[in-house]
């Protein structure tokens, strides 16, 4: 990416339906520490690509939703991040996406992105376990298992907390 502010790693998201994007968003807005709640609630498949794969990467996202439906989910329920929260999604297509990414990129890929990802959002980070546990305790009955489809996915590059969006590919298959 050599946009405004020079190369930058590359972060693919999954992108939520609108609602459920409403819904994380009211979540940590309302529970993630004010001082670091820099970013729009997201799914993130892969944290820091390199941006000489830019043109390459973008491609890869367009060829991906021309070809595929949007991709099924379940919301599972609360998830601990230890001295945090998230809502837990499970999807066997976009992580078969994931993958097929991951191919595509090896040999580019950093250690963490070597991973398959625990597919989740993060709606609190970085608090006392304490914290952590009372808000998993809240929000364990309100949040009800539901099927969703991700709506497409994201490429953003990573300006040392703030992320840069880049574009937002929309499935179409």
């Amino acid at each position: 990416m050599t946009g405004a502010g020079g190369p930058a790693p590359l972060i693919v998201t999954a992108l939520l339906p609108d609602d459920l994007q409403a819904r994380a968003n009211a979540l940590r807005q309302a529970h993630f520490p004010p001082e670091r709640n820099y970013l729009a609630a997201h799914v993130t498949l892969f944290h820091a690509l390199p941006p000489s794969a830019e043109g390459e990467v973008r491609e890869c996202l367009a060829r991906m939703v021309r070809d595929h439906s949007p991709v099924p989910a379940r919301l599972l329920g609360v998830m601990k991040l230890g001295k945090g929260t998230a809502l837990r999604i499970e999807s066997e297509g976009m992580i078969a996406l994931w993958r097929e990414l991951a191919d595509r990129f090896h040999g580019l890929l950093t250690p963490q992105d070597e991973h398959r990802p625990r597919l989740h959002v993060t709606v609190q980070n970085k608090v006392s376990l304490e914290d952590a546990k009372a808000l998993q305790a809240q929000l364990a009955p309100q949040i009800v298992p539901r099927d969703f489809a991700f709506a497409g996915l994201g490429l953003h590059a990573y300006r040392g907390g703030p992320w840069e969006h880049l574009k937002s590919f929309r499935f179409r298959g």
